[in-house]
């Protein structure tokens, strides 16, 4: 099949498939026009990697993957679960710091809701400007 109809197959766009094989994430051959064309195990392949995307992994991290899926046997699936545990220690690295960044934002709320209250209320204004805190 050609690269439409792989796309319109997959649900993936034209681009999103040429970037994959620029990647090494997906092969073709190509016509003697220079056409690409897939087989059916493409399909199985490119729902595998946007499985792969959307659990957050870069396409590094698919290319490392691909060889428990092109070759299965106890050697690459131990190294594909090795690799996916890193992925997941880093996910979790990021979601602490986004913690602590939400957390600090928090506290400037706080800050700004304390400051707010000790205003006077719009009515009470004096001419003179405020001290700005935000």
């Amino acid at each position: 099949m050609r690269i439409g109809e792989l796309a319109a197959r997959t649900g993936v766009s034209v681009r999103s498939l040429r970037y994959y094989e620029q990647q090494g994430l997906l092969s073709s051959t190509r016509s003697p026009s220079g056409q690409r064309h897939y087989t059916a195990v493409e399909t199985e392949r490119v729902g595998f990697i946007q499985r792969m995307f959307a659990a957050g992994l870069s396409s590094r991290t698919i290319a490392d993957l691909l060889p428990c899926v092109d070759s299965p046997g106890e050697e690459t699936s131990v190294a594909a679960e090795r690799r996916m545990e890193q992925e997941r220690d880093r996910l979790t690295g990021h979601i602490a710091e986004l913690v602590r960044t939400r957390d600090s934002l928090d506290q400037l709320i706080a800050v700004n809701r304390a400051h707010r209250a000790t205003l006077p209320a719009p009515d009470q204004e004096k001419s003179g400007p405020v001290p700005a805190q935000c």
